[in-house]
């Protein structure tokens, strides 16, 4: 049975004058609607009530245990707090799951085990339709081992919102200095000779507060750090607060925000001169991505005074009117499909940049987007001299923003890489502030993705510069799928994983699983595959990860390999599966994907292709519509040579019909006589 931890009684019997909403749940006597998933290991509630857990001891060949919520209707933003704890090993992770959608999304995880309980605090956006919450637990192998969840509780308003009147501080963190700390204040028991303020909420000394005091300090700048709950979806909008301060001068009271990279910027800190009274404090977030906010206080003495908060609230709108809103910084992003979007090159230095389409063959690959769309190209045979300088200037960027500039590229014949291509950051004067990004050696005829970071004060733009001095050392370069994000690329890397349904199989093969009956395999793999003049020469998410590929040198003419996807649930709508798929061989076989319903022995032919198509990955849609769990089948069937590798890489799901479904209906990949046609 799982160890009980009693909190105190305070954690019990926490105030619940916050109104809550469906969903919640103390479990004391019942598990108010929570059901197990029958299909995986239960969840029990503790005979005293109190808690519910899972473990392994009465459970065989079950991983993990799943507690489906009852049906929520969260018309406004709301935030779940999770009380629980992980003994000896194990995990926990919350999902939304969308009603009428296959798939599930992560909302939150832990995997780090505790000897008491802990607070995981949830944003949950407002929706109109019905959803539910799933807990997935899974403990460890070992004895002893096992995960418990001790309080569900969803109120309105936003994590980072607290009044600290309930026990639990609403997840808000002190980060544990041994001399300065940060406190709950307030109450009925109190120092008489104290010279701490009453709660703001109340205005008496019932309320509470947090507080940090000089008096334990004894190093020069000793510093107290209180943490909020991290913010678990971007948000934008007004933090407020309530402050007061009795310090000596020398002492900083600041306020942060901080991201997963431990990176921290100053958002406010008080006047010189402040009163021992209760000062609203508002001021502006724009968070791209989810962010702590962090209140520290450093002391140069024991006789530095106090600084006490409390009544920290938010709002979606702006503080002032002034602010700017949140800026687009889409308007840089461009695949070059229509036009140059808001890219331009200077009449002056003529048009080394061309847009160009071209029909993907067994010798030249197509764009990065589609496999037979457009993209930029430079040193084609448009340009009219034999050396040149070629910068292609993006749109203007506001200053004191954090910007990710992800692109690809593809070189095709140079001699000598050098100045074939760098990336620099522009001023509004058009003098060039930075070199962020330089080519280097690298496969040839492999579109290759680029991610740079950058950040300046005043206003900029991303120029794209091709300097070829003489004609005889210069090949192709090409260029597609420029997108401009708010943030670090680090950041939004780790902490926007892919959607639900998303696969790139860079990690591992995300629960696809090899049919048992084949007498072929699908094989992860990175790089070139070792057959000359077949399969890819790298995957399509970056040209240097990961791809799934059949090895025609292990099979035989008419041999098959089968790929089947996790079981999907039915969906109410349309829904459009996408994916990239590679063959490129003279002996290329035949490359179906089939719908799968469970419970039926039949399968449905959703899409196919036969023979070699190019030495390009292309694109592949398709809609259906499915009401029964059901899986996705990749069925590879090797051709007449060993020259016969297929390979497919990105696989997605989209909610609602296919955008671009009549691109790919067309015979022959979807092929269009309308390209301008390069040779090269």
């Amino acid at each position: 049975m799982f160890p009980y931890y009693f909190l105190t009684l305070q954690v019990l019997l926490s105030v619940r004058a916050q109104q809550q909403l469906p969903g919640s749940c103390t479990f004391e006597h019942s598990t108010c609607g929570y059901k197990s998933d029958p299909a995986n290991l239960k969840w029990v509630l503790n005979e005293e009530g109190r808690f519910i857990s899972a473990d392994l001891a009465f459970a065989a060949g079950v991983e993990k245990a799943v507690l489906i919520s009852p049906d929520l209707e969260l018309l406004q933003w709301s935030c779940l707090r999770l009380v629980y704890q992980i003994s000896g090993s194990g995990s926990l992770e919350m999902h939304l799951r969308p009603e009428g959608e296959s798939f599930d999304y992560l909302l939150w995880s832990a995997n780090q085990p505790s000897d008491s309980w802990l607070i995981a605090s949830v944003d949950l956006r407002n929706s109109s339709s019905s959803q539910k919450i799933l807990i997935e637990g899974r403990p460890g192998k070992e004895t002893g081992n096992s995960v418990a969840i001790f309080e569900i509780h969803i109120v309105p308003g936003y994590c980072i919102e607290c009044n600290f009147e309930e026990h639990h501080l609403c997840g808000y963190i002190n980060i544990w200095n041994p001399n300065v700390n940060w406190y709950v204040g307030g109450s009925v028991a109190r120092d008489s000779e104290s010279n701490l303020p009453d709660d703001h909420t109340m205005s008496n000394q019932r309320g509470h507060y947090m507080y940090v005091d000089s008096v334990y300090a004894k190093n020069f700048q000793e510093v107290a750090q209180l943490m909020s709950p991290i913010m678990t979806t971007p948000m934008s909008g007004c933090l407020s607060f309530y402050y007061q301060l009795d310090q000596e001068k020398g002492n900083i009271f600041s306020v942060f925000t901080r991201d997963k990279l431990g990176h921290y910027e100053e958002i406010w800190r008080p006047d010189i001169y402040t009163k021992s009274v209760w000062k609203l404090v508002q001021v502006d977030i724009k968070a791209p991505h989810p962010l702590e906010v962090v209140f520290e206080v450093a002391f140069n003495s024991a006789r530095g005074g106090y600084v006490a908060l409390d009544d920290i609230s938010f709002s979606p709108e702006f503080c002032s009117t002034e602010t700017e809103p949140f800026f687009d910084p889409s308007i840089a992003s461009c695949n070059f499909e229509e036009s140059f979007c808001r890219y331009h090159q200077e009449h002056m230095e003529g048009s080394v940049w061309n847009r160009v389409s071209v029909r993907p063959n067994i010798y030249r690959i197509g764009d990065h987007t589609t496999g037979s769309g457009s993209f930029l190209m430079a040193n084609t045979r448009y340009t009219s001299r034999p050396g040149y300088v070629g910068r292609l200037y993006g749109p203007f960027l506001p200053g004191n923003l954090k910007y990710c500039l992800r692109f690809f590229y593809a070189l095709h014949g140079f001699m000598k890489v050098d100045n074939v291509l760098a990336v620099y950051i522009y001023d509004e004067n058009n003098i060039a502030q930075e070199k962020v990004w330089t080519v280097s050696e690298g496969s040839r005829s492999v579109w290759t993705e680029v991610e740079v970071t950058f950040q300046k004060p005043m206003p900029t733009k991303v120029v794209f510069v091709s300097i070829c001095k003489n004609f005889w050392d210069c090949g192709l370069l090409a260029l597609d799928d420029v997108t401009v994000s708010l943030g670090d690329c680090r950041v939004s890397a780790e902490l926007f994983p892919m959607a639900p349904g998303q696969c790139n199989f860079e990690v591992d093969d995300c629960g696809y699983t090899q049919d048992s009956n084949d007498r072929g395999n699908w094989f992860r793999l990175r790089g070139q595959t070792p057959t000359s003049y077949t399969g890819p020469k790298g995957d399509h998410t970056s040209g240097v990860g990961y791809y799934m590929y059949i090895e025609a040198s292990h099979m035989v003419p008419g041999h098959h390999a089968r790929l089947l996807s996790k079981e999907l649930r039915g969906f109410l709508n349309r829904q459009c599966l996408v994916f990239y798929y590679h063959m490129y061989g003279s002996g290329t076989g035949l490359l179906s994907v089939y719908l799968k319903k469970a419970w039926e022995r039949g399968e449905t032919l959703l899409w196919r292709r036969r023979g070699e198509q190019s030495i390009s990955w292309m694109k592949g849609m398709v809609e259906y519509e499915c009401d029964h769990n059901h899986q996705i089948v990749f069925e590879a069937i090797r051709g007449i040579s060993i020259r016969s590798d297929i390979a497919i890489d990105d696989i997605g799901f989209q909610k609602g019909p296919c955008k671009e479904l009549e691109e790919t209906t067309v015979a022959y990949s979807g092929f269009s006589e309308n390209f301008n046609d390069i040779d090269y």
